[in-house]
């Protein structure tokens, strides 16, 4: 177990040991490291803090655009009101994680193969630390908060008894999201806060309240899994041998199951930051913005995520995409009824779902990695479910331009990543939003420790009502 004590003084230096090659066909060589994250992080913080200092010294009045009143009726799409670290969602070149883009992670950030697992897919704890530090890992670092988030992985006893007493019929998301919200109990962040901690050092135990709940979301998820659904393993063991991920498709029985496993390592490693403004990233940053926790920060994320028009969306692009499979044929479906089922949903008044983005106006870049994936795995490239979403994606755009009312015709990740679960046998459509939970906690806990370490103020913006805007505006 690495050692989580912040150093008093310089970071020392690691002395180099055998070469690593950074990363699939890279030519730089790196050096191992023992650093822990949270020494990772400590050494990021004052280089934000200098940062955001000379940003409002010297920028404070600069201008970033200006607010109409379909901005304050439209839901403030696309204003630019939030510091938010991790990523960037740009409507043209998709998504970055620190400047980097999911091809580029794919290349650079640490896989099962090199922390001595099997798999070839981004770890979630290597995309972890890239997006608390802004800096590739090493593998070895990678396998010590691997060996880290094992040993904080275990629930609590009372926390079990909290899920075991729910009743099965409660949506798996609520249950997520008492879970969490319960964990709050051995905040260490809030026992800090009580004790008159120091607000210079507010970011340091939300640092490990974040890596504590981040470790213990796979059991949290995997006992629901079992309560609700009576698959997998109840007792929710956890292997230190193992990554995240693989002691996660143990517990929810698919230990055995290499294409799944690393499925789900992608899977939550690229969705677990887009961007800020999205409802759950912007929900735990703004309860976060009172100083509330971790756990009931990201409680509260859940159940904005629970919402059909976020995380609950995968869930009912699978259920539109098996019915169109059984009315048209599956895998084998012309272009022609394609095309036909896709009318017949429009003007019906309904969209088609898993088209459109909110900011993006390109195909989704989670979306192709998502693909791509399908490709290299025989078990998904002769599914018949599939086969219908690709060709899907290639026939919808047309069909959406010639409609007219979509801003983005391509397929958003919501197209694909349903139809994957289903293939390996996960058909319980309710649990794949707490798949996505286990995700999200990935990009909102990092920001939520950034935020603490920068001193961001509470969130408190300006409403206003019908007659006042109306009198402001005669103004």
């Amino acid at each position: 177990m690495l050692s989580l004590t912040i150093p008093r003084v310089a970071l020392r230096a690691v002395a180099p040991s055998r070469q690593l090659a950074a990363a699939a066909g890279a030519s730089s060589v790196r050096f191992a490291s023992t650093k822990s994250l949270k020494e990772a992080v400590a050494e990021v913080v004052p280089e934000k803090q200098e940062q955001l200092k000379k940003l409002k010294a010297e920028h404070a009045d600069a201008p970033l655009g200006e607010i109409t009143v379909s901005h304050l009726l439209g839901g403030m799409r696309g204003l630019k009101v939030m510091l938010w670290e991790g990523s960037v969602l740009d409507s043209e070149s998709g998504i970055t994680f620190h400047g980097k883009s999911i091809p580029d992670c794919q290349k650079v950030l640490p896989n099962a193969d090199q922390i001595g697992g099997k798999g070839k897919e981004i770890l979630p704890e290597s995309m972890l630390w890239l997006l608390l530090t802004g800096k590739v890992p090493t593998p070895e670092e990678v396998k010590g908060l691997s060996q880290e988030l094992a040993a904080k992985g275990k629930l609590p006893d009372y926390i079990e008894k909290i899920i075991d007493s729910l009743p099965k019929t409660l949506h798996p998301m609520t249950q997520f999201a008492t879970a969490v919200a319960a964990l709050n109990h051995d905040s260490k962040f809030a026992q800090g806060y009580s004790q008159g901690l120091k607000k210079a050092d507010y970011w340091k135990p939300t640092l490990d309240d974040s890596i504590d709940l981040i470790a213990k979301l796979p059991a949290i998820a995997a006992r629901i899994y079992y309560n609700v659904f009576g698959l997998g393993d109840g007792k929710q063991a956890i292997d230190s041998s193992k990554d995240l991920i693989a002691n996660y498709s143990e517990m929810i029985g698919y230990g055995d199951n290499e294409g799944m496993i690393d499925y789900l390592r992608l899977y939550i490693a690229i969705h677990g930051d887009h961007e800020g403004g999205n409802v759950s990233a912007h929900t735990a940053h703004l309860v976060g913005s009172a100083l509330s926790d971790p756990y009931l920060s990201y409680s509260a994320a859940l159940l904005g995520l629970a919402g059909p028009l976020h995380g609950l969306a995968n869930q009912e692009v699978l259920g539109w995409a098996l019915a169109m499979q059984e009315a048209v044929g599956g895998g084998e479906a012309s272009e022609e009824k394609i095309k036909e089922y896709l009318w017949s949903t429009l003007k019906s008044g309904r969209v088609v779902p898993g088209y459109g983005h909110a900011v993006l106006r390109q195909p989704d870049p989670r979306f192709t990695a998502l693909s791509e994936f399908c490709k290299t795995r025989p078990e998904l490239r002769d599914s018949s479910i599939v086969q219908l979403v690709q060709k899907v994606s290639q026939v919808a755009p047309g069909v959406l331009k010639e409609h007219g009312k979509t801003k983005n015709p391509f397929p958003n990740v919501d197209a694909a990543s349903g139809c994957v679960l289903y293939q390996y046998g996960l058909t319980q459509f309710t649990y794949y939003t707490v798949i996505f939970g286990i995700s999200r906690a990935l990009g909102a806990l990092p920001q939520l420790v950034m935020d603490r370490a920068l001193g961001m103020p509470i969130e408190r913006p300006k409403s206003m009502s019908m007659d006042s805007l109306k009198a402001f505006i005669k103004k």
